[in-house]
């Protein structure tokens, strides 16, 4: 028998142009056994987590039993024998140039620091499966093998632990982690205003874009949109002392945090409503957890790294309102006082995925910093909203949402089957906390299980926020009962006036409440009239069942809702697995709805 070796490499030239890819294909000899039948054999790669991937060589499967072959991407039987002399030759000549050409190849990527093609660490955006299994393998095709998984889930609920202090960096280390975000944002703020901004020295010239070179513009037409209406009046907002020009500058006063797929988009909607509150364009920045790390789509790897810079130009259309409350209070007719930014990226509590490729690697397997980490070096005293749901149905609405062909109740069962076994697998060598937080295993998963662990993000979260800093809300409560969620999220940031939208006829009117201008975008014809009126004071009860009446937002696709719940099987599956996170979140929040125990489907 023979082994054919098939690597196929990517090779980016410098300057952007189309990548080149070569098959380069192996040749080795393995004497063949008599027992073995004339088939072919499917490979997978085993190894430990990103950490160990490039300490050790990866280990070839064969029928359940590992093999110390180095690598092998492309195994095919050959029935005939090749035993001359001459052919053994030329395949050992030939692999030792093929050796040689991968090595100039690595060697001028690591000279050149060129890190988009050719990662050193293993890319979490296309593996096939770097995570070894765990002891119980089962046929993830059979959905009767219940007990197979059921020990999975025993296994996995053995290793539980949680850990309530945790080792906090210092600002020194997080200065040095980046120092440039540092340098732009200001340990102080300005007084006398509730959202935390600043007023920054503009050094270019007044008659160039300032918005030409961010990353946000050259990637999303909504954001290029908006850049346009900024740069024509943006030296309109400059403000002049002393000869020098400055343009102010902040950050959000709140963040929506999480957890995808848990209303997010609704409270989002909502609280949009309300005079005060202020937001970006479109609701995901996603800056602190991705774009600061240049990854743009989950299936692109590396781009450019977003600057500060570019995210504080989201907050600029606020800025220039709070600075218009600022002047107006001068005068002694304030407009607007006390207006408030949101940020909202549902991905901010939990994905620090990125960590691997951009710190060192030095705490077993865990982020040595976390997204909430550098958000309190900056705003200590910020504030943060998490809606939640029951995790099982969370996972389901999670894997609907995503736009895979072929879904149904079967598949979904098996990918369940499939994380549970790459999860449990790599409790098998490291910590709960290390698994939660480890690249390879959570891009390896098919479907996301680590974003319903809530109880492990919200006690790191809280190692560095108190808990009166952080609001923790159920999607259930909020579908059954709006209008005292809302008052919860409204007091919890000090907000007073509620905006309602009311229905009228004859026209369509949006009124800017920002400016007090109705802008009319169509007359003549019969339709509903959008008008937002807004009310300080107590409400009436006809006011705030107009609140509660609106739909809500980002629901399911009807093409979804035809596939149905899921099989009875996956649910009690993945019940017991989330049952003992559960249970610690809701005493945590000292509060038994978080168990989720008798939960109705969402």
């Amino acid at each position: 028998m023979e082994i054919y070796m098939q690597l196929r490499v990517s090779v980016e030239e410098v300057g952007g142009s189309p990548p080149t890819v070569m098959d380069i294909t192996l040749t080795l000899g393995i004497v063949a056994l008599d027992t073995m039948t004339q088939m072919d054999y499917k490979y997978s790669l085993l190894g430990s987590t990103v950490n160990d991937y490039h300490k050790r060589p990866l280990l070839l499967q064969v029928d359940n039993t590992p093999m110390n072959l180095f690598a092998v991407l492309e195994v095919k039987r050959d029935l005939t024998r090749r035993s001359s002399t001459v052919g053994c030759k030329i395949r050992l000549y030939s692999f030792l140039f093929v050796l040689a050409i991968m090595f100039l190849i690595m060697a001028s990527y690591v000279l050149t620091g060129d890190r988009k093609s050719l990662l050193l660490t293993p890319s979490p955006y296309h593996l096939n499966g770097l995570v070894s299994p765990g002891p119980f393998a089962f046929n993830l095709s059979s959905v009767g093998d219940y007990a197979h998984i059921k020990l999975v889930v025993k296994s996995i609920k053995s290793k539980v632990e949680f850990r309530t202090q945790r080792q906090c960096p210092d600002r020194k280390a997080l200065m040095r982690s980046d120092p440039h975000m540092f340098s732009v944002i200001p340990p102080n703020f300005l007084p006398g205003i509730k959202n935390p901004c600043w007023y920054e020295e503009f050094t270019g010239n007044i008659t160039t874009d300032p918005y030409k070179t961010n990353l946000y513009g050259r990637y999303s037409r909504r954001f290029r949109t908006v850049f346009q209406h900024l740069r024509s009046t943006f030296h309109h907002h400059l403000l002049h002392r002393n000869r020098t020009l400055y343009r102010m500058r902040c950050l959000p006063y709140f963040y929506i945090i999480g957890q995808p797929k848990c209303g997010t988009t609704d409270l989002y909607d909502r609280l949009r409503l309300h005079p005060d509150v202020k937001f970006t364009t479109f609701k995901e920045p996603h800056w602190w957890t991705r774009k600061r790390f240049g990854i743009i789509r989950l299936s692109e790897g590396l781009h450019d790294r977003y600057p500060v810079e570019d995210y504080l130009d989201l907050f600029d259309q606020a800025a220039y309102q709070i600075q218009g409350e600022l002047i107006a209070n001068t005068s002694g007719s304030p407009r607007h006082p006390n207006i408030i930014i949101g940020e909202a990226s549902a991905s901010t509590m939990w994905d620090n995925n990125a960590w691997v490729y951009f710190y060192d690697n030095t705490t077993e397997g865990e982020p040595p910093f976390l997204i909430q980490d550098f958000i309190h070096a900056l705003q200590p005293e910020a504030r943060f909203i998490i809606m939640l749901r029951d995790p099982v149905e969370r996972l389901y609405s999670d894997y609907l949402y995503f736009g895979i062909a072929n879904k149904s109740v079967e598949d979904f069962h098996e990918k369940v089957s499939e994380s549970l076994q790459l999860f449990e697998g790599c409790l098998m060598e490291y910590t709960m906390r290390s698994c939660v937080y480890n690249t390879t295993v959570n891009n390896a998963m098919p479907v996301r299980l680590q974003v319903g662990l809530y109880i492990v993000y919200l006690i790191d979260w809280l190692t560095v926020f108190s808990r009166e800093q952080i609001l923790v809300l159920r999607l259930e409560d909020h579908a059954f009962d709006r209008k005292e969620t809302m008052h919860k999220v409204f007091d919890f940031l000090n907000l007073g006036a509620l905006c309602v939208q009311l229905d009228f006829f004859s026209m369509r009117c949006h009124f800017l409440l920002s400016s007090g201008i109705p802008l009319l975008l169509g007359a003549g014809r019969s339709e509903v009239t959008e008008l937002f009126v807004c009310f300080t004071g107590p409400l009436s009860k006809e006011i705030e069942s107009q609140i509660t009446r609106s739909p809500a937002s980002n629901t399911r696709r009807p093409a979804d809702k035809n596939l149905g719940p899921m099989l009875p099987i996956t649910k009690e599956i993945l019940q017991d697995f989330y049952k003992p996170f559960n249970e610690k979140l809701a005493k945590v929040l000292q509060k038994e709805s978080f168990r989720w125990e008798n939960n109705s489907e969402l």
